[in-house]
């Protein structure tokens, strides 16, 4: 029920982005998530692809610094107060959040989110028994 994340590190030079995206569009990679965080100098981009491990073997060979990390991604409805009360839960539990951002597509019934929390297992463990759904790879890279 982990999914795999790519982070790269870029340089905050103009047309970084676009040389991983032209690297990962060389290899038939398709992009499914993505968030970037900046500074004035560097950024850190964070990546759901349909092939994760030949996404890291295409950017580490373009001289890329990138690591695989696992993420959850969950579904949740799309109305008011449903990612506050997944969040309910994650605070019951004592699970802290790392970071979220949103999944590009939509769900059988419902948004897309992917979470990076400090205990995943303990996360999914509490999710799932609260009735959350907790998405997989194949799910996540058919959407």
């Amino acid at each position: 029920m982990k999914v795999k994340q790519l982070s790269v590190f870029l340089e905050n030079k103009s047309g970084r982005l676009a040389a991983v995206t032209r690297v990962l569009a060389a290899r038939g990679i398709n992009i499914r998530a993505l968030s970037i965080a900046d500074t004035s100098d560097f950024g850190i981009l964070r990546l759901i692809v349909n092939d994760p491990q030949s996404a890291y073997q295409a950017l580490k060979e373009a001289g890329f610094t990138v690591t695989l990390t696992e993420v959850i991604g969950v579904e949740m409805p799309d109305r008011p107060g449903a990612l506050s009360s997944i969040l309910a839960h994650l605070e019951e539990a004592k699970i802290n959040i790392e970071y979220l951002y949103a999944f590009l597509g939509r769900g059988d019934n419902g948004a897309l989110v992917i979470f990076r929390v400090e205990d995943l297992d303990k996360a999914i463990e509490v999710l799932t028994s609260k009735g959350v759904k907790i998405l997989n790879e194949e799910k996540i890279y058919s959407l």
